[in-house]
């Protein structure tokens, strides 16, 4: 345990049991502390877990038994976190979006490249078996050349389920900023970056009422867009329409579909580190399901971070600060194209991350993470 890489874990809200469950007792890594701005949760996670501190944040920002600080807070405090950890000469990895705003992105990437410092995020959901294996049928041309896709996520909104979901509709929050980013890291992987985007936004509900938990009942502003769509023009001159709202109920559609001119690939939810993989091809009668054929099999919240430590400097991690920022900057362009009601071309980029092989749940959840790398 004394070569574990150490975690600090900033940030002990819903999300963070899922982490914890990959991480704790991994091979690769080793939890010495955690932090939330609620000291008893603190405690309480620290309790769990033998050797685990519950630290103040700053504390845990500027501990020398931390090597990188997972960052589980919520959306508008990404950038302030990713900056104290970088600051304190620290990795970072955090959940999505990177950043509440593109400019606030665009500071920890510089921040970390003058620290010397790596920046991972989340998702990792698009390396499980499900993006993976539909990435691994396009290049291998089961659709012939990808020409357009589609992306649809419709829900009634998170309130439903979330005893606090007043993030999700405050800044950095709303349905493209959080689920934005495992449409559009999936996206990249399946098409490539985007070089120029068209939106439309709206909000036409000002409260919502929360469903579940000791404040059901209470209502709760929505500051930010609850509908979004949009037209993504990729470098490779494939077009993608996608649609993100918390003002629907369901949807029939595939969650993503590409479209090539051999065959149409139907995508599962990008949310979900698994699901079916679907190939029509052109001449065909029927949809035919693809077998796992890539990804980390049996995936769960944490193997971006395992991947993110596992690089060591030989390849670029697979959910890389980069791509995020690219993300980050296609879904505030989004948003803005939708204000300035105009086409607004992209001022990043980042290239499909090394595809992931398949890889036994048994190898890269308890063996050395460097065999998954």
């Amino acid at each position: 345990m004394g070569d574990a890489h150490r975690i600090g874990v900033v940030g002990l809200g819903v999300i963070s049991r899922a982490y914890l469950d990959t991480l704790v007792g991994h091979h690769a890594v080793r939890i010495t502390a955690v932090a939330d701005l609620d000291a008893s949760r603190s405690a309480a996670v620290a309790a769990e877990f033998p050797g685990v501190r519950a630290l103040t944040v700053e504390e845990l920002l500027s501990s020398p038994d931390v090597d990188t600080v997972l960052n589980l807070t919520v959306p508008a405090a990404h950038a302030e976190i990713a900056l104290g950890a970088v600051g304190h000469g620290k990795n970072v990895y955090g959940e999505k979006p990177l950043a509440a705003g593109f400019p606030d992105g665009h500071a920890v990437l510089e921040a970390a490249a003058r620290a010397g410092v790596g920046v991972g995020c989340a998702p990792d959901t698009v390396l499980g078996t499900g993006i993976q294996t539909a990435r691994a049928a396009v290049e291998a041309g089961s659709i012939g050349r990808p020409l357009f896709a589609s992306a649809v996520m419709v829900t009634p909104g998170h309130e439903r389920w979330h005893p606090h979901p007043d993030f999700y509709y405050a800044a950095g929050g709303g349905p493209l900023l959080d689920m934005g980013p495992y449409y559009l890291t999936s996206l990249v992987h399946l098409l490539g970056p985007v070089r120029a985007v068209i939106g439309a936004a709206g909000r036409l509900r000002t409260e919502r009422v929360i469903g579940s938990g000791p404040r059901a009942g209470e209502r709760i502003p929505v500051e930010v867009d609850s509908h979004v769509s949009g037209v993504l023009e990729h470098v490779n001159g494939a077009l993608t329409t996608i649609t993100t709202s918390f003002d629907g109920v369901a949807a029939t559609a595939a969650p993503i579909e590409v479209h090539g001119d051999a065959g149409t690939l139907a995508v599962p939810d990008p949310n979900h580190f698994d699901g079916e993989v679907r190939l029509f091809e052109l001449g065909g009668t029927q949809w035919r399901t693809l077998p796992p054929s890539a990804g980390y099999a049996e995936g769960a919240r944490g193997v971006g971070l395992l991947d993110f430590i596992a690089a060591d400097g030989q390849r670029s991690p697979r959910a890389n600060g980069d791509l995020a920022l690219h993300v980050l900057e296609t879904m505030s362009a989004l948003l803005r194209s939708s204000a300035e009601g105009r086409r607004i071309e992209l001022t990043t980029s980042a290239e499909p991350p090394v595809a992931v092989p398949l890889t036994a749940a048994e190898v890269w959840r308890g063996a050395d993470a460097r065999r998954a790398a």
